[in-house]
Formats: structure tokens, C-alpha cells, sequence
């Protein structure tokens, strides 16, 4: 399934005009001293950098890795870091939001495509617009000894299905026809939410996956799901968070993974506050996405630390109680958002 998903991926960039070097999918990625990662699905964007990094670093755990915004590029810094090393170890440069890039970073870049350093792999994500054509078309004419890695953004349910699929089947675990359609009919609307999912089940679930396993992990998330009630209390939409979660209740959500969802997204945000940064940077620093920082940057504007500092207090004492600990665990959700849309500021 996954071999079908890779060649609509690669089916996707027959409009544009005609490469000489491989253009694979996102879950083909390999090694080359130019690797132009473009696209607007900026999860499997981000999967395959990782991927590409995981290999890199089992072949010489020495590997370097460095990041370079090239929206903010300072002049002399790729060749700078493209230098060789007092111990040669072999190197990677990712170059984030090249779509976005300087003047200086493309006259740059177009310099080092005429001769690439050794042992040195440079990535440069491009999400999609005209911004950098010039430097595309040189690295797809053959300029650098590249290849594109295509993360064209997944539309079709039977897409989502088949990546859903090629989740479980990596990992080994067996999952039903009805337990897949489940998952994509509740996560369709965000590709990184539906890897989760699939990631939280394979670690919990230890016999086969089945439509009831996900329903008790995650229902109510056809009509509603936990994220948008975290999300909107996060903002500061109290009104708004009460009313999805009441649908997401109504329709058969469990309390526990809605505090879940809140536990995962102020966990991040802790992680992040007061951090200085760019977003690769920090993803590396952290142990995240560059998607999850920039969502958490986004969630902070407005909080504080000792407001967060009681939003995870709250979130501790709302766990306890929907798993038992307390007599009413609807309640509990209902004060653990309000506490979180006040931004754990008492008013």
C-alpha cells in the first residue's frame, strides 16, 4: 500500500517541467549530496528529513547536523558549515523554508550546487510557491547530483488509509479494514493527528487492532475530536471549548484522551517556554517537529509561566479524576478548560 501512495506522489509532479534528476516520495528518501525536499505536506516533509537523518546517523553516528533558516540566512554560513571538520565527520545541512529564502542564501546556494563539498548532504525544504525557482531548476536539471523527495499533500481518503496502513504494517501490528476507516474518518482533516493516533495505538494496544479499540481510544472524533477542544481553550475560546466538547461527549468521547490531548499540547508548550529560536533549531534542541514548535510559539503568545505552571497542576488533578479518581469526570473537564482558557490566571 505504501508503494501505491509513493507512486501517486510521484504521479503528482508530472505538470512540472521535466527533472533529470529521481524525484521519489517522502518514504523513498536516501542519501545525496543535494537533497531538495518540496511539497506542501509539511508532516511527511518533515518525516522524511527525519528519516533521511536516523539513516545518516546509523551509517557514522559521528554525523553533524546543523540548520540554516533561509529566510534569515546570514551571509557565508552554508559554506561555512559545508567546511571540512578537524575529524572529517560527515555532515548535514538542512535548510529550512527555502521558499522564504534571502537573496543571499540564493546566490549561495547557486554557488555551492557547482561544487558540493564531501561527506556533506545538504537538504533544502522547499514548501511550495515561486520564491527560489531559480535554485529548483538548477538542482532538478541535474546541477549538484540531487534528487527531490515530493510530499505532495495527501487528499484522498484512500490515500490517508493506505499511509494509516503503511503505519501499522511497519511496526508489525495487525489492524482491521473498519478499525482504518475509523481512524481516517476521525483524524481526515490533519495528517500529523493520524500518525499519532496510529503511533498511540501500536504502542498500547498488544493484540489486533479493531473499529472497537479505536473507538475507545477515540470517539466522538468523526463529529468532534479532543484537539479542537484543547485547542480552543487554549486560546482563550472558553465558550467555544465547552460547546465542542459537549458534541464530542454527546457523541461517545471518552474523557481520558480529551485530558490527554490537553496533556500533549501543554507539555509542548512548557517545553518551549521563554526557548529563543528558530523553529529547526528548537525542534532538534527538543526532541520535536518544526510544526510542533511552531504551534506551540503560537499557543504561548499571552500565557505566563505561573499560569501555565497551574494549567499543568490542573491537568494533573483533571487526570486523576476522570480515571477514577473523582465522582464526576465531565466536571472536571469543564473546570480543567476553564482554568486554561483563563490561562491559569485567576480572575
Amino acid at each position: 500500500m505504501a508503494q501505491r501512495t509513493a507512486a501517486r506522489s510521484n504521479a503528482s509532479v508530472a505538470g512540472k517541467a521535466k527533472a533529470t534528476i529521481p524525484q521519489l516520495a517522502w518514504n523513498q528518501v536516501r542519501p545525496a549530496p543535494i537533497v531538495l525536499v518540496s511539497g506542501t505536506e509539511q508532516f511527511l516533509a518533515e518525516r522524511a528529513i527525519r528519516q533521511l537523518r536516523d539513516f545518516l546517523r546509523l551509517e557514522d553516528p559521528s554525523l553533524e547536523v546543523n540548520d540554516i533558516q533561509a529566510d534569515g540566512y546570514a551571509p557565508g554560513e552554508l559554506l561555512t558549515l559545508a567546511s571540512p571538520s578537524l575529524f572529517g565527520e560527515p555532515r548535514m545541512i538542512r535548510a529550512w523554508s527555502v521558499e522564504k529564502c534571502s537573496d543571499d542564501f540564493l546566490t549561495e546556494a547557486l554557488e555551492y550546487l557547482q561544487q558540493p563539498a564531501d561527506d556533506t548532504y545538504v537538504v533544502l525544504r522547499h514548501g511550495g510557491g515561486v520564491r527560489g525557482k531559480k535554485l529548483l531548476d538548477a538542482i532538478r536539471s541535474g546541477q549538484g547530483g540531487g534528487i527531490e523527495i515530493v510530499c505532495a499533500e495527501l487528499k484522498k481518503d484512500t490515500e490517508k488509509y493506505e499511509f494509516a496502513s503503511s503505519e501499522f504494517q511497519v511496526a508489525g501490528k495487525r489492524v482491521t479494514a473498519s478499525a482504518l476507516r475509523a481512524l481516517v474518518a476521525a483524524f481526515a482533516d490533519d495528517l500529523a493527528e493520524l500518525s499519532a493516533a496510529c503511533q498511540q495505538l501500536i504502542s498500547d494496544a498488544s493484540a489486533e487492532i479493531t473499529e472497537v479499540t479505536v473507538e475507545r481510544y477515540y470517539g466522538g472524533r468523526v463529529e468532534t475530536n479532543a484537539f479542537k477542544v484543547a485547542d480552543s481553550a487554549i486560546a482563550g475560546r472558553h465558550g467555544e471549548a465547552l460547546i465542542t466538547l459537549r458534541h464530542a461527549l454527546a457523541s461517545g468521547a471518552d474523557p481520558v484522551p480529551i485530558v490527554a490531548a490537553f496533556a500533549s499540547k501543554v507539555r509542548t508548550m512548557a517545553k518551549l517556554f521563554g526557548a529563543r529560536g528558530g523553529s529547526g533549531q528548537l525542534a532538534s534542541q527538543f526532541g520535536l517537529a518544526p510544526w510542533q514548535v511552531e504551534r506551540a510559539q503560537r499557543d504561548l503568545r499571552g500565557w505566563s509561566d505561573e499560569g501555565l505552571a497551574r494549567c499543568i497542576e490542573a491537568l494533573a488533578a483533571a487526570d486523576a479524576e476522570v480515571k477514577g479518581g473523582g465522582r464526576d469526570p465531565v466536571f472536571a473537564l469543564e473546570r480543567l478548560i476553564g482554568i486554561i482558557a483563563a490561562r491559569g490566571e485567576f480572575r
